[in-house]
């Protein structure tokens, strides 16, 4: 900037700024306090009553947390990725002031921190808790969850994202009984089925007959979203019939031997599902995370079941019915005429004719997932997208789909988010949705498309005008090379995250391609990437580490790289970088938990680099000289 604005900011009055910069986020407010003394006095001072504090993608450390978040009587919302805190923060933290917190990564902390909340934040409304207590040594007792819900009476939604099966069981409905009357709605991160039914279930209370049934201990539950080790039939029979209110119900377990009948999902579970009428949203997942298994005692009658008291259900997610046919999945298609989001997974015998006649129902479906369907082909496709609202398809794992289906699918121009892992397509496949789509998709994955080459990035982006697309994965691409990345480089397309791992023929020119790459003209030089994964690419070698560092990829917050490049180098580069996630072991990069991949579109990338800056601001060169230390030892070697 030059000196002349420069000093025509400074002499800009101070309540102008404020009332300007009051109306941006945090980010936005840092990119504007790096330009002058003037803004960056004022942005000091406005940090005192700003409602909203949000800092999800970088993990602050207490050092430089504490200076952003001075005492402030008017914080409403806070949002933190705690990777760096512990129970130590816990008063800079903690405001009376707050009615929305959501702390993430919170492995260093105790259960201190649960009950400290329901001592110091008794307003607060909407409360997400990620990996309380994770860490070795940390532990949450049953007492510091009765602080909690004793303490903020005014609870409305409550996210505890840990395995809260650590509490003891034999008090663990007693102290629920303390939740507000408010709570309408409640997510947990893992707990066993066998507690969700004492919880749940309506029980004789101590001044009641006999024949007097206490009802539902969360009688004002809208929402229930659990990971539990079984669904069973049991589980399913007490949600439905305890919680009155219920309008969604997400369920997903994750076996870790075959469940037996007693554990288990059957028709007669289906059967109890909306008792009430009242359930909009239903998602039962069994995970084959640990144990290939399915719901193996639910067939088409379960199906049938379900679906007759389901007509007003909006939106359907169902994993692991390998016994469920055409003719149970098409009678939820033909029963549920408000359907518009359609999940179907591990769907062994989902064929083509599930969709043959879907055009003569009313439905006017925007989010459909059919994964790891393997008899689906490209009929299926054809006739799918006469919903020409769809704004998310995920195909994933659906190996028999080929160009024809890309075809199809190129007709869709609302479409949003298009992923297409596994499949047969191929390079003139691609240059399908280049006529059509590719202006309007935000998100497009074709990772493990084996026919795919270099010629796949140019029948993309070739002529192609204004683009939105924001996320691009071309992971285990083995005919994907150098070359392709210089065709994506010089499209200037401004892509937040790339994915490429398991490419063997990519290497350090696409890093320095990357690192060289022009957006937009209106966002300065240098690679617009927040996310980049190359974990696994065969040419990557030291060379790349000195365009990962500072200045380039200004915008970056997370890497994947293969470790055994050699530690020293990947160690120096992550203290270079202090707010750059750097994963070595083939971890999949990204904000996991609060970034829900059907909304993954919606979301307001902001750039954060100037707040890493504003945060550094001052810091000398130590890192970058130890790094370019390290970069000389290995090449000597």
């Amino acid at each position: 900037m030059a000196s002349g604005s420069v000093e025509s900011l400074d002499q800009l009055p101070t309540a102008l700024l404020a009332t300007i910069m009051t109306k941006l986020d945090i980010s936005s407010i840092s990119s504007l306090a790096v330009t002058c003394r003037n803004f960056n006095s004022c942005a000091s001072h406005i940090l005192s009553f700003l409602p909203n504090f949000h800092i999800l993608d970088i993990s602050p450390s207490m050092e430089l947390i504490k200076p952003l978040l001075p005492p402030n009587p008017y914080l409403k919302s806070l949002k933190l990725d705690c990777g760096l805190l512990n129970d130590s923060s816990v008063e800079l933290l903690l405001r009376p002031s707050l009615q929305e917190l959501c702390l993430h990564n919170c492995a260093d902390f105790s259960g201190k921190l649960l009950s400290e909340i329901g001592l110091r934040c008794k307003d607060v409304r909407s409360l997400y808790l990620g990996s309380v207590a994770e860490k070795r040594g940390r532990a949450v007792h049953i007492s510091d969850l009765e602080e909690l819900l004793r303490g903020c009476t005014q609870l409305e939604a409550l996210n505890l994202m840990f395995d809260i099966s650590l509490f003891l069981r034999h008090n663990f409905a007693r102290v629920w009984a303390l939740a507000s009357e408010k709570l309408s709605s409640l997510e947990i991160g893992y707990i066993s089925s066998v507690t969700v039914t004492e919880l749940l279930s309506p029980n004789v209370g101590p001044h009641q007959c006999p024949n007097q049934i206490r009802p539902s201990i969360l009688p004002g539950i809208q929402k229930l979203s659990l990971s539990v080790d079984y669904i069973t039939d049991t589980m399913v029979s007490t949600i439905s019939k305890g919680l009155i209110l219920l309008t969604h119900l997400e369920l997903r377990d994750a076996p870790l031997i075959e469940p037996r009948v007693t554990f288990d999902l059957t028709n007669s579970g289906l059967q109890q599902i909306n008792q009430h009428g009242r359930l909009k949203h239903l998602s039962l997942v069994r995970s084959q995370e640990f144990v290939i298994t399915y719901f193996k005692r639910v067939n088409d009658l379960g199906i049938l079941l379900m679906a007759d008291k389901c007509a007003n259900m909006e939106s359907i997610c169902l994993g692991g019915f390998c016994r469920v046919t055409d003719t149970g999945f098409k009678t939820i298609l033909h029963s549920c005429s408000s359907l518009y989001k359609l999940k179907l997974s591990h769907g062994s015998q989902l064929t083509d004719l599930v969709f043959h006649d879907i055009a003569a129902t009313s439905l006017s479906l925007t989010h459909v997932s059919l994964r790891w369907c393997n008899l689906l082909s490209n009929h299926a496709v054809r006739s799918l997208v006469c919903n020409l609202g769809l704004k998310v398809l995920d195909l994933r794992d659906c190996k028999s789909l080929g160009d024809e289906a890309l075809r199809a699918i190129s007709s869709l121009c609302k479409l949003k988010m298009l992923l297409l892992d596994g499949s047969d397509v191929t390079d003139a496949g691609i240059a399908y949705l280049n006529r059509g789509i590719i202006s309007s998709l935000v998100s497009l994955s074709v990772r493990g498309c084996k026919k795919l080459t270099d010629k796949c990035i140019s029948a993309l982006f070739d002529g192609s005008s204004k683009l939105e697309l924001q996320e691009l994965d071309l992971s285990n691409l083995p005919g994907l090379s150098d070359n392709g990345v210089l065709t994506l480089a010089k499209s200037r397309v401004p892509i937040s995250e790339l994915r490429m791992r398991q490419c063997p023929l990519i290497g350090d020119t696409s890093v320095m391609a990357l690192a060289s790459m022009q957006v937009e003209d209106d966002r300065g030089h240098g690679s617009s990437l927040r996310l980049l994964d190359l974990y696994n690419c065969g040419g990557i070698t030291p060379l790349s580490f000195r365009w990962l560092k500072k200045p380039y990829f200004p915008r970056l917050r997370w890497l994947g790289v293969t470790g055994s490049v050699n530690r020293d180098i990947v160690d120096a580069l992550a203290r270079n970088r202090p707010y750059l996630h750097v994963a070595c072991h083939g971890e999949e990069l990204g904000t996991d938990l609060w970034n829900d991949s059907d909304g993954l579109y919606m979301h307001d990338y902001e750039e954060m680099d100037e707040l890493e800056q504003w945060l550094q601001e001052g810091e000398g060169e130590s890192d970058d000289e130890e790094m370019e230390d390290a970069e000389d030892d290995l090449l000597m070697e």
